[in-house]
């Protein structure tokens, strides 16, 4: 027999962002629960609302299984006496594991117990296990209320628990489980009692609550596309902004409001930010994609006196807009340049100066990578691109609205009739933004872009300011990706222990300390590179082959990579295993002068001839990463390489010939280590 449990956390409005994971740990907390408690269920669901979290399991079994064990005890040596009585170590074995010693059985010259646990009725371990559920759930802050020790994301207001048609009864930061729910916050009609699982949904959608995030979901979109359609719009989706709405309302009724079509003269980010980031409203484009004085939202409630809100939403957005139109106003008084002045004024970091000094710091860190990788870019661009780079940080309209970094300065830098390859600069140096985010995508972009993040990751990390765990309030973990992705994505080989040196070098941060901390840049790097190349789906041991040099080149590596894994390099177990043992015998030799006269056998003479006979192929194999290539010509060496190791002496007692017996070793496992070390994979 199975009945279904019910519990419903009735809060205070928890936000938004946080529901998505609050409801995933509630479904896998019960999950592993009732796992660990061998009970079984048939289904686990979790759903909510912004005042509610609510775990739903149908199927749960009334018990638990019984468990049937068979348990090995001492031998029948030990447990029996010579005239087959149990000894003490029998009875004692059997005592422990409740039974009779006449129940033992001997099996392969032992002796076993076979022992039932009888499982306990569910009901009994439901309280302990839904307090658990609701204790276990973590939450980036919490808080705690009145003289209660308990924390929990917002106080706790109602508890609902039901198994079948009863009340599992217990009690949390001072609420008594119950039947009892609550209803919509101006639409409900207050408290409701909730019969039973099976009726939870229809019974909270009498009082105004839809508890189901996917059928909020769906009939929001459905609401707002009918609007859309019939204004003749296809509304700017951002699927982030749809989730915080799904938890944002509880009963959701799209609307459609008005603007000033004058509005619509400010720049489109200038109009679209307000809407999104502060009001959470959904903005239109017109057939022809061109931004509608119009926009979609939702509200926490029915139909009723819809225009009446409609109207409070578009003044709400008339002000917002009337300030963007005045700042934007203030701000064109002035030329962008003009606000680099102020940045004297504006600490970019405790030890790291102004964005001033930034600025300055940004106009040699993008030259000498503009030279690094010989990209030809103009030197005089980079420069005014990195002098203007945080100019709008000090503008009126980002000051306000400080989503429009960068956005703002392409448009102020377009309207002073700064170069168009500047302007783009400007907003793609912040680029990606957050994960999934467009890549920079002029040069020059990628070139401040990736200025701007060395300065102040290696900044940071200079001022001892390294993220652990989940602590990375200066956003560095974001950063470091970015850096590797824009390089990885363009291609671009850079070695950035060089870009570190260069940054500490404009930091002035002494030598001694310089060391320290490009070892730890090293290590964070290359963990997030590592993570990247996993995320990919790479298997560990190419990770490790490829990440074994001391470059930190990111697009090097990732080449190096999926060429290992295009040419199959760890099937081919013959070619690794005799280019291995080679790389045992010389260890960290680096001489790969040989000399011919110094030869005393025919296997020597072989090794020698096959390597140059090797060598002559490899390198364009090597310079288009045809690892598929390389792997064939360095096939034809095993032979030669298996015959002098297995008989050729290395350390002779001739200083000489050991030494260029050595030699000839490292020129062979030279011909495969611009692959990586080969050792890591097997």
């Amino acid at each position: 027999m199975s009945k279904d449990v019910l519990l419903e956390i009735g809060t205070e409005e928890i936000p938004a962002h946080y529901m998505p994971s609050v409801l995933s740990q509630v479904q896998q907390l019960a999950a592993d629960k009732l796992n660990k408690a061998n009970i079984a269920y048939e289904t686990i669901r979790a759903v909510g609302t912004p005042r509610r979290v609510a775990l739903l399991v149908k199927g749960v079994a009334e018990k638990q299984a019984d468990i049937s064990s068979k348990n090995k005890g001492p031998s029948v040596k030990i447990a029996y006496d010579s005239d087959g009585n149990p000894t003490k170590a029998a009875m004692g074995f059997a005592r422990g594991q409740k039974i009779a010693v006449e129940d033992l059985v001997v099996e392969d010259g032992y002796v076993y117990a076979n022992v039932t646990s009888i499982g306990a009725e569910t009901a009994g371990l439901l309280p302990d296990i839904l307090t658990g559920i609701i204790t276990g759930l973590g939450f980036p802050k919490s808080m705690h209320w009145g003289s209660l020790d308990f924390h929990f994301v917002r106080p706790i207001r109602w508890i609902v628990a039901l198994f079948g048609d009863d009340v599992v009864p217990f009690e949390l930061a001072g609420v008594k489980s119950g039947r009892i729910s609550r209803g919509h916050r101006f639409l409900g009609t207050g408290d409701f009692e909730i019969p039973s699982m099976a009726a939870y949904e229809r019974t909270a959608k009498e009082h105004f609550i839809i508890v189901d995030p996917e059928e909020r979901k769906e009939l929001i979109l459905a609401g707002l596309q009918k609007l859309a359609d019939e204004k003749g719009g296809t509304i700017i989706m951002d699927d982030d902004l749809l989730e915080e709405v799904i938890f944002l309302v509880e009963y959701p009724t799209a609307l459609c409001g008005e603007f000033d079509e004058d509005y619509l003269k400010l720049p489109e980010a200038a109009i679209i930010t307000p809407m999104k980031d502060h009001q959470r409203y959904f903005p239109m484009r017109d057939k022809d994609g061109k931004l509608m004085n119009l926009f979609l939202t939702v509200r926490n409630g029915d139909d009723y006196h819809l225009e009446t809100v409609q109207h409070g939403n578009e003044r709400v957005l008339r002000a917002r807009l009337d300030d963007a139109k005045f700042f934007f106003e203030e701000d064109k008084k002035h030329k962008l340049v003009d606000y680099v002045e102020k940045l004297k004024k504006i600490v970019f970091q405790d030890g790291l100066g102004t964005l001033y000094d930034k600025a300055l710091r940004l106009e040699q860190i993008t030259v000498f990578l503009n030279q690094k990788l010989d990209l030809g870019l103009s030197d005089e661009a980079l420069k005014r691109a990195s002098l203007l780079a945080k100019a709008d940080l000090a503008t009126q309209m980002v000051m306000e609205f400080t989503e429009l970094q960068g956005v703002m300065g392409k448009e102020y830098a377009m309207i002073d009739g700064e170069g168009e390859d500047v302007a783009e600069a400007l907003t793609e140096q912040y680029q990606p933004r957050f994960a999934g985010d467009e890549l920079p995508q002029t040069d020059m972009g990628k070139v401040l872009g990736l200025a701007d993040k060395f300065d102040t990751i290696t900044g940071m990390f200079s001022r001892g300011f390294i993220p652990t765990g989940s602590q990375d309030p200066f956003a560095l973990r974001r950063q470091t990706i970015g850096v590797l992705n824009i390089l990885m994505d363009a291609g671009w080989n850079l070695n950035c222990h060089e870009v570190f040196a260069f940054v500490l070098d404009l930091l002035q941060v002494d030598k001694d300390k310089q060391m320290e901390v490009m070892g730890q840049l090293n290590d964070y790097f290359v963990l997030r590179l590592k993570n990247i190349f996993q995320d990919k789906g790479m298997d560990y041991h190419i990770i490790d082959c490829v990440l074994s040099d001391d470059t930190l080149n990111a697009a090097k590596a990732a080449r190096r990579a999926q060429a290992l894994i295009d040419a199959d390099l760890m099937g081919k177990t013959e070619l690794l295993q005799a280019f291995t043992r080679v790389g045992n015998m010389i260890k960290d030799a680096e001489d790969t002068t040989v000399d011919a006269a110094l030869f005393e056998t025919d296997e020597e003479k072989a090794l020698y001839a096959a390597c140059q006979a090797m060598e002559s192929g490899l390198a364009q194999a090597y310079a288009v990463y045809d690892y598929a290539a390389a792997a064939d010509i360095l096939s034809e060496g095993i032979g030669a390489i298996n015959d002098f190791l297995d008989n050729v002496l290395v350390m002779h007692e001739n200083a000489a010939v050991k030494e260029n017996r050595i030699h000839l070793l490292t020129l062979t496992y030279s011909l495969i280590s611009p692959i990586g070390d080969i050792k890591k994979l097997s």
